[in-house]
């Protein structure tokens, strides 16, 4: 087996179109939104990508089947009026190693290219490690002219927001993508990188959407959402149970606790 194999399912003609990527990471932000664009688009399968650099096993369905972890690549028709058909790129796994981040990277960018793809889209999760009710997303950008439109959707852009730098395929998609002549935007939803994030999903989504003109119903996110509140909501209340004393009593006191380094 090769390192990297892309096995087309169909061979279609796409007009200028755009490559949006969303694989598992902090929060599976990138990923819930991917997929969820996918569905309420009701993208078609293109190609299965492969490789050595993903873990090595498969999964198991209910039924008892196996299947070899993958991503997949999908694309969607526009209507005639529309200037640009879509490619999702979504799947289980990004590389496991920096070697097999950059290989597999751009051998789909490689391929991508051979369709025509001129701009990116990148989804992501940015972890502040408390809990984030309302998500503001977060950009970064190949070119300035992006920044600046990206504002106007109220996308937020600062040196500081990144933390310096965009690690793995969010990142690689855009800097290697430039080596092929694409250009574009990573969107990062803020998420306390504790759990599956649909809310922030749901605020990287509706910005996507408005940016690339897609009609999309959010009714089933906002259910995810409202359940992974609720679950939350259930763990800091067993948290605040365990840090209460007997009998409901309040947790000791600083200087109570002063002999603990």
């Amino acid at each position: 087996m090769e390192d990297v194999l892309i096995r087309p399912l169909e061979k279609v003609d796409l007009r200028d179109p755009i490559l949006v990527e969303g694989l598992p990471g902090v929060g599976n932000v990138g990923k819930l939104a991917a997929d969820y664009l996918r569905d309420q688009l009701h993208a078609k399968p293109l190609a299965t990508i492969y490789s050595k650099f993903f873990p090595p096993q498969v999964y198991v369905s209910e039924s008892g089947i196996v299947r070899l972890v993958s991503n997949d690549l999908a694309y969607w028709k526009a209507p005639a009026s529309a200037a640009h058909d879509l490619l999702i790129l979504g799947g289980d796994f990004q590389g496991i190693s920096p070697e097999g981040q950059y290989e597999i990277t751009e051998q789909v960018l490689r391929y991508c290219a051979g369709l025509g793809v001129r701009e990116v889209y990148t989804l992501a999760g940015f972890a502040q490690g408390r809990v984030i009710e309302e998500p503001r997303v977060l950009g970064a950008a190949t070119l300035p002219a992006r920044v600046d439109a990206m504002k106007r959707f109220g996308v937020h852009f600062s040196r500081n927001d990144p933390g310096g730098g965009l690690i793995g395929a969010s990142g690689l998609f855009l800097g290697l993508g430039r080596l092929f002549g694409m250009e574009g935007v990573c969107l990062m939803g803020e998420t306390s990188g504790y759990f599956v994030d649909p809310r922030s999903a749901e605020a990287v989504l509706k910005v996507l959407a408005k940016v690339l003109g897609v009609a999309v119903d959010f009714t089933a996110l906002e259910a995810k959402a409202k359940e992974i509140d609720r679950i939350a909501q259930k763990i800091h209340e067993a948290e605040q149970r365990t840090t209460e004393g007997p009998s409901g009593s309040p947790p000791a006191s600083r200087e109570d606790l002063g002999y603990i380094g």
